[in-house]
């Protein structure tokens, strides 16, 4: 350490290059042993410039620092690299010496862009998060924050922006992904063991940090204060964050004001229950993943009655395939139902001509009070005669109580109208197959095969 003299006060060489002994030096990497972590605080904040150029005069123009503690808690001595990988998840801090360490991103490979399912539902909360995936930190975007109920996909965003920033970027940028739980565990393990200011010093390394579940630091007023300080340093620097929650910023119960100020400074977005299209995309893309080979109709039927939830559509697909495979059974409707059973309560529903009237409009696109009216557009005249059909067909009413809810037709002009479908039934394919369709789509939500 004696090249180290000249370079700094005096009181500083005695205090904190003294006690430090050389241990190894191989392929221009020096190895130090230091006496606790408090040496390689001082030096990698006070005397980065002086360590490097030293180095590379003395050891060479490549020259590479690790550090060694020379006293343990353990009987063995640890040794720790800027090269090396954190692998403790309670104790993520590491001793990078002049290199920038690497971080295990925590991040899931499987959650990515191209599986994650678009809809009316996530449409802007996607959006944004590849924006973020393209240029992280540089978008209006942060933090970007996600919110919406359980298993409504906030966890597989998050992972895919995460995944989408390597692929776009490489090694580039660090991402860590870490769930609120395992953030409040680290926490609690570094205050055991006196290491607080490791603990921030290494999420104050992390170029974009993602946080899972961000409502579960509710109360925790120490947790929240640190992390308050680890987000306005990420923030000032441009880097990064992402965070979910099952709520909004401004219904998050015990968190500071101040904490959730600085989570509107970017986007909330929220993640809404998907729609039965929405729905039905994501059980062909969970078919594909596990390899289920299901009809139509018990794929519709299953996005029909499970809406909540896209967990439980993998996990009635997965229980269907666990029948099929382990009990020789067919994935027919009947069996989809009895699965369906231990996720949701199925509902029969009672048909209504109010209920088809608002189904045949919606398919073929025209106004519900349209059908009420006088108008000789084909277009409207057919979607009224088709809901005439299936109210006779799907309910009990009488045909002049079906006649009152188109305008108050008379049983001569139903019974035509009920004619002039059947005459399509038997001529035109084309509407034959619309007339077949509506049929289905009325079976579904009475649960019927």
């Amino acid at each position: 350490m004696i090249h180290f003299k000249k370079s700094v006060a005096q009181a500083d060489y005695n205090k904190w290059f003294v006690p430090i002994q050389p241990h190894a030096l191989e392929n221009q990497e020096l190895t130090i042993s230091i006496p606790d972590k408090n040496f390689y605080t001082w030096i990698e904040e006070n005397a980065l410039d002086i360590m490097s150029k030293t180095l590379q005069d003395v050891v060479g123009p490549n020259a590479k620092l690790k550090y060694r503690l020379s006293r343990s808690i353990s009987s063995q001595p640890q040794e720790h690299s800027g090269a090396e990988e954190i692998t403790e998840p309670i104790s993520p801090f590491v001793y990078p010496g002049l290199k920038k360490p690497v971080i295990p991103s925590n991040l899931n490979p499987k959650y990515t862009f191209d599986n994650f399912i678009e809809g009316d539902c996530n449409k802007m909360a996607r959006a944004a998060g590849k924006s973020i995936a393209e240029s992280p930190g540089t978008t209006a975007f942060n933090p970007l924050f996600i919110y919406g109920d359980t298993g409504l996909g906030k966890t597989h965003l998050a992972h895919a922006i995460g995944n989408g920033i390597r692929r776009n970027h490489g090694d580039k940028y660090n991402v860590y992904y870490v769930t609120a739980e395992d953030f409040i565990n680290q926490y609690v393990e570094s205050l055991k063991n006196n290491a607080l200011n490791d603990f921030s010093r290494f999420y104050k390394l992390v170029d974009m940090l993602i946080v899972d579940d961000i409502q579960f630091l509710s109360n925790k007023k120490k947790i929240q204060e640190t992390f308050f300080h680890i987000f306005n340093q990420l923030h000032r620097e441009g880097k990064q964050l992402v965070l979910t929650s099952d709520r909004s910023p401004i219904d998050l119960a015990g968190i500071t004001e101040r904490l959730i100020s600085r989570f509107k400074w970017g986007l909330s977005a929220d993640i809404g229950t998907p729609e039965y299209e929405t729905r039905l995309a994501i059980m062909s893309a969970k078919m594909d993943e596990h390899k289920i080979d299901i009809s139509t109709d018990v794929a519709e039927f299953i996005a029909y009655n499970v809406k909540s939830n896209i967990r439980e559509l993998e996990g009635v697909l997965v229980s269907l395939a666990a029948q099929q495979s382990l009990n020789d059974k067919d994935i027919d409707l009947d069996l989809a139902k009895e699965v369906i059973k231990r996720y949701v309560n199925v509902v029969t529903k009672e048909i209504t001509v109010d209920f088809i009237k608002l189904l045949v409009a919606d398919y073929f696109g025209v106004e519900v009070e349209k059908l009420h009216g006088k108008t000789r557009k084909r277009q409207i005249v057919l979607a009224r005669q088709i809901s005439i059909f299936l109210a006779r067909q799907f309910t009990n009413k009488p045909l002049k109580t079906i006649g009152s809810h188109f305008g108050g037709r008379d049983h001569s002009t139903i019974i035509y109208s009920l004619r002039a479908v059947q005459d399509l039934i038997d001529t035109n394919q084309s509407e034959k197959h619309d007339i077949e369709e509506l049929e289905r789509k009325i079976k579904l939500s009475l649960n019927e095969k």
